[in-house]
């Protein structure tokens, strides 16, 4: 009979998460998650098959808790939502900066086929709630377009982050995006 487990699978992957956020898939070494979940190497293995599963999970896990933060879907849709979603979205706390969807786009030679998919996906369905929002304004301009230059927008200041951007420098560039695109 094995012994029983220490450690919750969530647990771990809230805890590899900021390792991976902070040096990348190809960075993050072994020693680093097991100090930063206080799991061994055969726990964590016995939990995922290797790092890359342990990497995979940590994004389908904070792919899933963006999905139920509702910034994008909250009534009623429009220019606020998109503003709130801009400044809550490339926010820094504890090594976490920007977003880790855009962190991980740097390595997208290196990462497998399948997490280039879940992020592909999950800026897809983001750019289908920023264009509704978008809608619901009835801009003049396509708001496909402007859903576009959103996310360009929030891809440019995730990546920003990691500069040490101050956030005041970072609430004005929303504040003159917001005032440029409520206009169109």
């Amino acid at each position: 009979m094995g012994r029983p487990k220490n450690f919750s699978r969530q647990g771990v992957l809230e805890k590899a998460l900021p390792v991976f956020w902070r040096h990348g898939f190809a960075d993050a070494s072994l020693h680093e998650l097991e100090v930063a979940t206080g799991v061994n190497k055969s726990g964590l293995y016995s939990e995922f098959k290797d790092k890359e599963d342990l990497f995979m999970q940590s994004l389908r896990y904070y792919l899933e808790s963006l999905e139920g933060t509702g910034l994008l879907t909250a009534e009623p849709l429009g220019w606020n939502n998109i503003e709130r979603f801009l400044k809550m979205g490339p926010s820094s706390t504890e090594g976490k900066k920007g977003c880790f969807a855009v962190s991980s786009m740097r390595e997208f030679a290196i990462l497998p086929p399948e997490a280039n998919g879940m992020i592909t996906r999950s800026r897809n369905k983001l750019r289908q709630l920023v264009a509704k929002n978008i809608e619901a304004e009835r801009p003049k301009m396509n708001a496909d377009s402007l859903a576009e230059l959103v996310l360009t927008f929030f891809t440019r200041l995730s990546m920003e982050q990691n500069l040490s951007s101050s956030r005041a420098g970072i609430v004005r560039k929303i504040d003159d995006l917001m005032k440029i695109i409520r206009t169109q």
